[in-house]
């Protein structure tokens, strides 16, 4: 019996004891969970302006306490006025970097980064933690009776974050380096993680508010709730929505895109095809979710009767293909919107950037128009591949070889790809003719009518043409109207943009919508409020210019015919059934008409400023010679050959 009562005694114990480690791991959870509920307070996205950032010291006005945000990227060359991060102007344990949050907040968390930089390795490998109310008196983060010491960084790019155990209310954080890598200096980049706490008279508040009524599901999707959500909204609208996928991933993921249209699944006659694409870089996610959003709010608007929306759906073909890199996304969205740093994600499963990875189809129109082959040898437009990509050998994304399929199936007239990381629309050509030439304006012979089509994206959204607003990194692109001739910005060969433009009829622009890529789920509502009208706007463009159908005198649709502008050095073709959009500002033209077996037809035709594109249709004859073979062929014939023929003369 007092073995058994030992025994009782000492299972209680070990009870009591599992109750107290299952307490205090709960506790340690739900202090994670209060912790992680607060979002980034902003460095990243702007919303801490740069007056909210101080600094002890500073190494020079380009290192200095503004430029210490997470992410935040540095410019080609060392000793940029807009470098990448803040750096202490002395290596001592006695620097710091400030937050003013201008009003008491719950601060749970810190990230930090090291400096970006292609020449130096600078970062801090410890840090202190303090708080303060009016900025004279600092109280430090501790364990106990313990200065609370937070591990830093091992490299310069993956972000860190370290949570407190208990949530700080407070109107000032410093961060106070304690180590640093032995080889570089004290420089960081942060984010630091709060809640601001009520307090309606906080005019600061107030001011930089921005909410949205729209009852849209704002959060960031999985693969799978991707899929979900677009069921959903097929569910909803199923007369004016479809859903189909135009080829797999590296992983075998498809990639879903809906379309949305008053007669979904055809190609109607005289009806613009437009497109909008995300996620080409898997970690920049904000496009797939404003796609998501998108196509959310028209199925909602267009049940409403909200005359706009109908318009456009019952007008044009909408194609939305939010993940182009739902692989690269799985990687990003594992580790969260803070914590993946500036890359991780961005490249397809087998390390290709999708966006970069088409055929250099300027190269070969820019030989054959040094060689005065055009338009003898090759066109001014549709370049052909070259044979060598088309290869199963060659360096090519399954995702890009899915795009370009896509691309030739449909007649698409107008097509923009969201991206991240910038407020900027960029526009063709991206890959600037002098080889080894980084920047240089390249303009397409359609140069004012990109110019227009980037403007009316950038006008529209909310921040890319504020002079008052912050450079995201290093290009002060307000200044230039939010738009950019991409090469003119950095030259790249093989971009979507460039290939859409030769090789189909599609005008292509690159839109990055945001300066994070990868924005806390609390940002979506007001990205989409920044993004919405632009993104209305920039669909209706699909309607500006001319449009009509190629047809012959028996009423039949030509396919293929090649539509010329004159003073514009390159053509688009008509579709399947005849029909064409020529994207043009307003002005009169002299178009003119051609197809293999037919007379060449002009007219001039006038483009208002309007939207809505002028009609402009043409009926072409048949050529003598083509009437001739057809006649021949008909009836089992042979053409006569004229030159082995005889004359037979008569005598007089």
């Amino acid at each position: 019996s007092t073995l058994l009562a030992s025994e009782l005694t000492l299972i209680s114990s070990v009870h009591k004891t599992l109750e107290k480690s299952v307490l205090r791991y709960f506790l340690a959870q739900m202090t994670l969970i209060v912790c992680l509920e607060c979002p980034p307070m902003g460095l990243e996205t702007l919303k801490i302006d740069d007056f909210q950032l101080h600094a002890s010291t500073m190494r020079r006005y380009g290192l200095g306490a503004h430029r210490g945000r997470l992410n935040i990227q540095a410019g080609l060359y060392e000793d940029d006025f807009y470098d990448g991060g803040w750096c202490a102007g002395r290596n001592d344990p006695l620097q710091w970097f400030e937050v003013d949050a201008r009003r008491l907040t719950k601060f749970t968390g810190v990230i930090t980064q090291g400096r970006s930089s292609l020449w130096s390795s600078d970062w801090v490998t410890s840090y202190r933690v303090l708080f303060s109310n009016d900025s004279h008196t600092w109280v430090m983060l501790r364990n106990g009776s313990k200065e609370l010491i937070f591990p830093g960084n091992k490299e310069k790019e993956i972000p860190v974050l370290n949570l407190f155990t208990q949530p700080v209310v407070a109107r000032y954080i410093r961060v106070n380096p304690r180590s640093w890598y032995n080889s570089g200096s004290i420089c960081m980049r942060v984010e630091v993680l709060g809640c601001p706490m009520p307090d309606p008279n906080n005019y600061y508040r107030r001011r930089n508010e921005v909410t949205t009524t729209d009852n849209l599901d704002f959060k960031h999707h999985s693969y799978k709730e991707m899929r979900q959500l677009m069921k959903v909204v097929n569910e909803f609208c199923p007369n004016i929505t479809r859903i189909y996928n135009i080829g797999k991933s590296y992983n075998g993921q498809k990639l879903y895109a809906v379309e949305i249209s008053d007669n979904p699944g055809e190609h109607e006659l005289g009806e613009p095809e437009f497109r909008y694409m995300a996620g080409s870089h898997g970690n920049e996610v904000l496009g797939r979710e404003l796609l998501l959003l998108l196509m959310q709010f028209m199925c909602q608007e267009y049940l409403s009767g909200n005359p706009r929306i109908r318009h456009l759906v019952d007008e044009t073909r909408i194609h939305l293909l939010p993940s182009v890199n739902p692989d690269g996304y799985d990687k990003a969205f594992e580790v969260g919107s803070e914590l993946g740093g500036w890359s991780l994600g961005r490249w397809s499963q087998d390390g290709l950037d999708i966006h970069h990875n088409f055929p250099d189809l300027n190269t070969i129109l820019w030989e054959a128009e040094a060689r005065k082959w055009v338009p003898r040898k090759i066109f001014n437009h549709h370049v052909p591949i070259p044979e060598w990509y088309q290869s199963k050998n060659a360096t090519v994304a399954v995702e890009t070889r899915a795009l370009i399929a896509w691309m030739e199936k449909i007649p698409f007239v107008l097509g923009g790809n969201l991206q991240g990381g910038e407020l900027v629309v960029t526009f063709p050509y991206d890959r600037s003719r002098l080889v080894g030439v980084t920047r240089q304006v390249t303009p397409t012979p359609d140069d004012h009518v990109f110019r227009w089509l980037a403007f009316s994206y950038a006008s529209t959204h909310r921040l890319m043409t504020d002079a008052s607003r912050r450079v995201c990194h290093t290009e002060d692109f307000a200044k230039e109207d939010g738009t950019i001739n991409g090469a003119s910005w950095h030259t790249a060969p093989g971009s979507m943009n460039d290939f859409s433009y030769l090789h189909t009829n599609c005008f292509e622009l690159s839109m990055y919508v945001g300066c994070d890529k990868f924005p806390h789920e609390s940002e979506l509502p007001e990205e989409w409020e920044n993004n919405r009208e632009s993104l209305l706007v920039f669909m209706e463009q699909v309607h500006r210019g001319i449009k009509g159908v190629v047809r012959d005198f028996q009423g039949r649709g030509i396919a293929n015919a090649i539509i010329s502008v004159e003073g514009i050095s390159h053509d688009i073709r008509t579709a399947a059934d005849g029909d064409y959009w020529r994207l043009l500002n307003p002005g009169e033209y002299r178009v003119t008409v051609r197809a293999e077996g037919y007379n060449p037809s002009s007219k001039v035709c006038e483009v208002g400023y309007e939207i809505g594109a002028t009609h402009c249709n043409f009926v072409i004859s048949r050529t003598n010679m083509s009437r001739i073979k057809e006649i021949m062929e008909k009836f089992g014939k042979q053409p006569i050959n004229m030159p082995n023929r005889r004359l037979q003369m008569r005598p007089i």
